[in-house]
C-alpha cells in the first residue's frame, strides 16, 4: 500500500497508547489537580471554576447517596448542555451508577422506553421537561425524580430575575420521591467515597436504534470511555493543556458531544462553553465574548456560520475543529477554514464505538470527502457483506473496526449484539471504500438511517407511527438533501379511499408521537408507492424522484 504521507503522520501521532487506568470520574479529578483555579465551565456569564466544580459533584453525589442512589444504579440524565450535567454526570460516576444519557427531545412514548429498557430508577431532569416525566412516569420503573432549573447556576442578578419570572414546576417531596436539585445541595452534608469499579464494567448504557424501530442501549465501560477521550486527545496533539477552551454544542446527552466535548475538556485541563442549544446568532456572540479555541460539530453548524456575515475578528480564535455526523462538503471546509484560520477535518464514529474511530490528520496529509485514518489502537476493514470475506482496497463494502473503545454489547439483547461483534469486530452498517494510501471514505449507508443536523432518524420508526393514522394506508420516509440541515425527514403518504387528509393534520398527530426533529416536515401525498416484484418498497425509486423535483 502506497503510503506517502505516513512518516510525517507517525512523527505526530503514535500508533498505539499506554492507557490511564480509572474511570472519567478520575479523569476528572487529574483536571483538579492539575487546574485547581482554572474555569471548568462558563455559561450565561458565570464561571465555576475546577475546585468549585469538584465541591458541587462530591456534594451533589452525597445528596443522591442519602435518597438511595447507590453503585449499580441507573440513572437517566434528561439535560440539555447545563452546568448540572457535568455535576450529575461526574457525580452518578463518583457512586459507581450507571448512566443513561437521555434526549431532551424525546416524547412521551420514547421516554417509556428508555427508562422501561434501561430499568432507570433514578431521573435528573431540567425543570422545564418535568411535567413530561411526571406523565408517565407510572407506567415506567422510575423512583426517584431530581428537577434541576438554571436558577443556581446563573450570575445572581440574572438568578434574581429568573426565580422572580419563573415560578418552581416541582417541589421536594420525599414521600413522593420528588426533589429539586436545590434543596437536596442546601441538606446534603458529608462526602462519601468514591465507589470501586471495575473499569470494564458499565459506565452508561448510549441509546441507538435498533433493527425493530426501537432503541437499543450499548453499553460502554469506564475503559471505552477513557481509551477514546486519550485517543482523540492523541490525534488532536496541538492541544494544550489549561489553555483550551472548548466549544460544547452539541449534546452531552449524544457520545460525539459526551466525549469531544466534556471528556476531551477535562482530558486537557481546560474550559466548556455550554451551549444549550444551536442559534447561529447567539454562537457568534459566544465566540466573540468566551473566545473559544476548539469545536466540534456537524457540517450544518459549520456551514451556517460560514453563512452568518462574520469576519475573522470575530470567529478567529477557534483553532481546531471535528465534523462528524455526515458528510463534510469541501465548499464548507474550504470557507471554515479560510474565515477563522483554524483547520476542520471530517472524522467518523458510532455510538458503538464510545464513538470516535477514524479522523483525517489535523496537519499534513488529508483527504476531502473522506472520514480519514483510524485512530491510534484501532484497526479497520472493509467486507463483503455477502461473502464476508475482505475486499481490496478501492473496492466497496461493509466497513467493519476494532478497537479498545468499542462497547461490550447491547444492554440485555444478545441478538442484536451477536448481529454487530462477529469475529472481534464490530460491523458499522455503512458502506464505505479504503483507497491505496488507507484512507477511508463512507459512499453510502447500509441501512436507510437519515442524518438531519447531526441527528439519527431511523425511518422504520417514523413509518410506524405514520401507520397508526387510520386515514394511511401506507407511508415510506426517505431522507432528502437539506442545505440547512444535511438531510431533512420526507414522507410519501398512501391515503385510503374517500379519506381526506393534509399536511397539518399530519404534523399534528405525529406530534405528540414523535420528537420533533423526527416530524417529516416534507410530505407527499401519492397515489401508490413503487415497490419490487415482491412487494418491498423501492427507497431509492422514491430518492431519485424527490432529488429531481
Amino acid at each position: 500500500m502506497d503510503r506517502p504521507w505516513q512518516a510525517e503522520y507517525d512523527a505526530q501521532v503514535p500508533k498505539t497508547l499506554a492507557y490511564s487506568e480509572g474511570t472519567i470520574y478520575d479523569l476528572f479529578i487529574r483536571a483538579v489537580d492539575a487546574n485547581p483555579g482554572g474555569v471548568a465551565t462558563v455559561f450565561m456569564g458565570k464561571k465555576i471554576r475546577y475546585r468549585t466544580l469538584n465541591f458541587l459533584i462530591n456534594r451533589f453525589a452525597a445528596a443522591l447517596a442519602s435518597i438511595g442512589v447507590e453503585k449499580g444504579s441507573r440513572i437517566a440524565l434528561i439535560l440539555p448542555n447545563l452546568p448540572i450535567y457535568p455535576i450529575a454526570h461526574l457525580a452518578s460516576m463518583k457512586l459507581g451508577a450507571v448512566l443513561v444519557p437521555t434526549n431532551p427531545l424525546y416524547v412521551e412514548r420514547e421516554l417509556i422506553h428508555q427508562l422501561n429498557d434501561s430499568g432507570a430508577d433514578t431521573v435528573v431532569v431540567f425543570d422545564r421537561l418535568y411535567p413530561r416525566i411526571q406523565k408517565v412516569r407510572s407506567e415506567t420503573s422510575v423512583k426517584r425524580i431530581v428537577v434541576a432549573g438554571l436558577r443556581s447556576f446563573l450570575p445572581p442578578v440574572l438568578g434574581f430575575i429568573y426565580g422572580w419570572r419563573n415560578k418552581p414546576v416541582a417541589r421536594t417531596d420525599p414521600s413522593a420521591g420528588i426533589y429539586t436539585y436545590e434543596d437536596l445541595m442546601r441538606e446534603a452534608g458529608g462526602t462519601v467515597e468514591t465507589a470501586k469499579v471495575d473499569t470494564r464494567e458499565a459506565a452508561l448504557l448510549l441509546y441507538t436504534g435498533g433493527t425493530t424501530g426501537l432503541s437499543k442501549g450499548a453499553v460502554l465501560t469506564h475503559h471505552n470511555l477513557v481509551v477514546n477521550v486519550e485517543q482523540i486527545r492523541a490525534w488532536l496533539w496541538q492541544i494544550r493543556d489549561k489553555q483550551e477552551v472548548l466549544l460544547c454544542v452539541l449534546p452531552f446527552f449524544h457520545s460525539y458531544g459526551m466525549t469531544t466535548g466534556m471528556h476531551l475538556a477535562f482530558s486537557c485541563a481546560s474550559s466548556m462553553v455550554l451551549v444549550p442549544r444551536f442559534e447561529v446568532k447567539e454562537m457568534i456572540k459566544r465566540i466573540r465574548k468566551h473566545r473559544p479555541t476548539i469545536f466540534c460539530g456537524v457540517p450544518s453548524m459549520y456551514n451556517a456560520i460560514n453563512h452568518a456575515g462574520v469576519s475573522a475578528r470575530d470567529v478567529g480564535s477557534i483553532r481546531l475543529c471535528v465534523s462528524g455526523g455526515s458528510a463534510l462538503p469541501g465548499e464548507v471546509q474550504k470557507k471554515f477554514e479560510n474565515l477563522t484560520g483554524g483547520k476542520l477535518v471530517e472524522g467518523y464514529g458510532l455510538s458503538e464505538a464510545s464513538p470516535v474511530t477514524h479522523v483525517n490528520p489535523v496537519a499534513g496529509k488529508r483527504r476531502a470527502g473522506s472520514i480519514g485514518l483510524p485512530v491510534p489502537d484501532t484497526d479497520a476493514m472493509i467486507f463483503n457483506p455477502d461473502t464476508g470475506k475482505a475486499v481490496q482496497p478501492g473496492e466497496v463494502g461493509e466497513l467493519a473496526v476494532r478497537g479498545p473503545q468499542v462497547m461490550k454489547g447491547y444492554w440485555e439483547k444478545d441478538d442484536e449484539t451477536a448481529r454487530v461483534l462477529r469475529g472481534g469486530w464490530l460491523y458499522t452498517g455503512d458502506m464505505a471504500v479504503m483507497n491505496k494510501e488507507g484512507f477511508f471514505s463512507v459512499v453510502d449507508r447500509k441501512k436507510d438511517l437519515i442524518i438531519s443536523a447531526g441527528m439519527n432518524i431511523y425511518p422504520r420508526e417514523v413509518e410506524e407511527v405514520l401507520h397508526q393514522h387510520p386515514k394511511i394506508v401506507e407511508a415510506a420516509v426517505i431522507g432528502v438533501p437539506s442545505k440547512v440541515r444535511d438531510e431533512k425527514v420526507k414522507a410519501f403518504i398512501v391515503i385510503r379511499e374517500g379519506e381526506d387528509l393534509n399536511r397539518q393534520e399530519l404534523i399534528r398527530f405525529c406530534k405528540d408521537k414523535l420528537a420533533g426533529f423526527k416530524i417529516p416536515k416534507d410530505i407527499e401525498f401519492v397515489d401508490a408507492l413503487p415497490k419490487s416484484a415482491v412487494g418491498k418498497v423501492l427507497k431509492r425509486v422514491l430518492r431519485e424522484q424527490a432529488i429531481s423535483k
